[in-house]
């Protein structure tokens, strides 16, 4: 590929401004998500490989969302397309943005988000070599309903005809516009301003643009794609889902190739950005999204969510685990039907048990927590080990506090430690203690006294409910 990150003369612009109306969603178009992430998110992504001198986002419908949604991105210039008048008029838009830019200008839309980096940048090369004033990315289709027709001439680009204004003859063509472009931009909001509203929708049509080139003597050239699945746009629910089944597949694909086991790939959800080294294992029914890193040699079984997470090697998660924003050293265990909230850090060769949850917790190397158990606000040493039932009582009512446990210490069964407190090194806790103050090291703690048995408490205690319901019943004749 001819393009790279000198070459200063490309500006893209993302047509983003519809509202989305056969989604029936009370949410913009551009903001649903596509395998996980708004699909402008993969628009600008694929932009962004052309290394642009400048990004310019036209939005319309619920602009603000919009702009708030693309805010951590760098180097963006959102244009306002108000009322929302076609194509024409959205590039249009764009004008002000690019007012003194030269080179040329890529068009893209931000319901197209299958686009890939190398069909965009062949697009490009494309453009630049043929000198044309206008490159349209086609695509010859079975089925060309809903779309532009490109209408050929001696084998040229004559022009492109919307399917409500297309003749019986022109609905039979089965090339179609795809509504990607690149464009110079040497006169090119001058022709823009030609593009009159004469058609069935009463809008500023951008291929009309095409017509009006070949008018003017200006070369217009074209550029087919083989892969339809490229430049599938998306207006529907049905249309969102079978994108993202593509995109998910793709990942999916990338992923075996590389040397990691995908057990079945339909059920298994894997965002675009997460990354597995080789030798992992993903059994059905797994999600893994956002940032999520995994090393080599892990194994994911069936059930598990994980989100924004960072997964050492030889790491073993079970069934039906949650975990978000985790951060898991390598040989570590955890599962099943553990949940690890934000900012829990567990250590090598830790094990995280069923039922047990974990909040801005540090669990140390070869500490357990097997069974049953809350551990937030805590840091917990090395080679500890947390008995079933445990809670650290973190929040007392208007703050959070710390609970500390060092090296080697054991925590009995259904023990409540109140922060803030500390465990010291190889101290015991003994099972059923409420711990309020810090335990020494070597220290064994206990709250409860020695056991008291009442002998016959049981029958009385039946004795006195017969008793209770003889009253009420005598008192409700009265």
């Amino acid at each position: 590929m001819g393009l790279g990150p000198l070459m200063s003369d490309v500006h893209t612009v993302v047509l983003a401004a519809g509202k989305g109306t056969r989604l029936l969603s009370a949410t913009a178009k551009v903001l649903h998500r596509v395998a996980g992430v708004p699909m402008i998110e993969h628009v600008l992504g694929t932009a962004a490989s052309l290394h642009p001198r400048s990004t310019t986002v036209v939005v319309g419908h619920q602009a603000e969302k919009v702009k708030a949604l693309l805010a951590g991105r760098a180097g963006l210039t959102f244009v306002l397309q108000e009322p929302q008048l076609g194509t024409g008029h959205a590039l249009l838009s764009a004008e002000a943005a690019l007012r003194g830019a030269a080179g040329m200008m890529v068009l893209l839309s931000g319901d197209v988000p299958l686009l890939s980096v190398g069909t965009l940048k062949s697009f490009v090369d494309r453009h630049r070599s043929s000198g044309a004033a206008a490159t349209v990315m086609t695509a010859v289709v079975d089925d060309p309903r809903g779309y532009g027709r490109i209408v050929r001439s001696a084998n040229e680009i004559a022009q492109i005809v919307e399917e409500r204004d297309a003749s019986t003859a022109e609905k039979e063509i089965r090339e179609i516009n795809s509504g990607i472009y690149a464009f110079a931009l040497d006169g090119l909001f001058d022709a823009l301003r030609s593009i009159a509203a004469i058609n069935a929708q009463r809008e500023y049509y951008l291929p009309d643009l095409v017509a009006i080139y070949r008018q003017r003597g200006r070369g217009v050239e074209t550029m087919r794609v083989a892969n339809l699945d490229e430049i599938r746009g998306i207006n529907s629910r049905a249309e969102l889902a079978d994108v993202s089944r593509i995109m998910r597949q793709q990942k999916n694909a990338e992923l075996m190739a590389s040397g990691v086991t995908i057990e079945d790939p339909l059920t298994t959800y894997i965002d675009g950005s997460v990354e597995i080294a080789a030798d992992s294992v993903i059994h059905p029914g797994v999600s893994i999204e956002g940032r999520t890193t995994i090393g080599a040699g892990c194994e994911i079984h069936s059930g598990v969510r994980i989100i924004d997470s960072r997964i050492g090697d030889r790491v073993t998660i079970f069934n039906h685990t949650v975990m978000t924003d985790a951060t898991i050293e390598s040989d570590a265990q955890i599962g099943p039907f553990a949940h690890l909230r934000p900012e829990a850090r567990i250590g090598e060769h830790a094990q995280v048990g069923n039922f047990v949850e974990l909040k801005n917790t540090v669990l140390g190397a070869g500490s357990k927590s097997r069974h049953l158990t809350y551990l937030g606000d805590a840091v917990i040493g090395q080679n500890v080990n947390v008995g079933a039932g445990t809670i650290t009582c973190n929040y007392d009512g208007q703050r959070k506090h710390r609970t500390t446990i060092e090296d080697g210490a054991f925590i009995g069964s259904d023990t409540q430690l109140v922060a803030p407190v500390t465990v010291g090194k190889r101290a015991y806790v003994g099972s059923g203690t409420t711990v309020r103050e810090d335990v020494p090291a070597g220290a064994l703690a206990v709250s409860a006294g020695r056991q008291r048995n009442i002998e016959g408490w049981a029958e009385k205690k039946v004795k006195r409910q017969k008793e209770k319901l003889k009253r009420t019943k005598t008192k409700g004749k009265k």
